[in-house]
């Protein structure tokens, strides 16, 4: 099984390229964000404000780290499950957003934002925040502090393993994985 190696920030280029099902070690920058960031996200762009973090071309992952022990730049970290975040996704993608991370399927209004958009949606292996930790060589809370783990943070990461969930022309593994598994019943 191949694997591509991607470094974020990614072009929509890179994104173009990918399909669904592909495997990715993400190395380069990244941002966290969660429901509670996510929502003034889009409070502050519905009042056009500036967001607090130019996330323009960045890639987002859906996750609350927590505190980091002595000697290391994170603690656990692992993926939060993706629907939570639906009802903002497509405002966040129009605003620029090329990425997100997370686990579980998306609605069909996401999918689509993520076909207009060029963006593209990757699955991170839920149960494994140890080793996803071990990915992260460095981590700033860079907005909203006051939400703790649900801060927004920039975190470089080292081949982080991701699978391409929904690709930039919208096919989705978890709708082809389904028919996939109903067609052979």
């Amino acid at each position: 099984m191949s694997v591509i190696h991607l470094t974020a920030p990614m072009s929509k280029e890179d994104l173009a390229a990918l399909s669904c099902g592909d495997n990715v070690l993400l190395s380069g920058v990244i941002y966290t964000a969660r429901d509670a960031a996510h929502a003034r996200l889009c409070a502050a762009l519905d009042a056009r404000e500036t967001l607090p973090v130019d996330l323009v071309g960045q890639t987002v992952f859906y996750a609350g780290p927590t505190p980091a022990m002595p000697g290391m730049p994170i603690g656990a970290i692992g993926p939060t499950t993706s629907v939570r975040m639906d009802a903002y996704t497509p405002a966040l993608l129009t605003y620029g957003i090329h990425a997100m991370i997370g686990k579980g399927q998306r609605g069909e209004e996401v999918r689509e934002a993520i076909r207009k958009q060029g963006a593209v949606y990757f699955a991170a292996i839920g149960g494994c925040a140890a080793y996803m930790a071990a990915c992260v060589t460095d981590c700033q809370v860079v907005a909203y502090e006051d939400l703790g783990t649900e801060s927004i943070k920039r975190l470089v990461v080292k081949d982080l393993p991701l699978t391409v969930a929904i690709d930039a022309r919208g096919n989705d593994y978890y709708r082809l994985g389904m028919h996939m598994y109903a067609s052979s019943m």
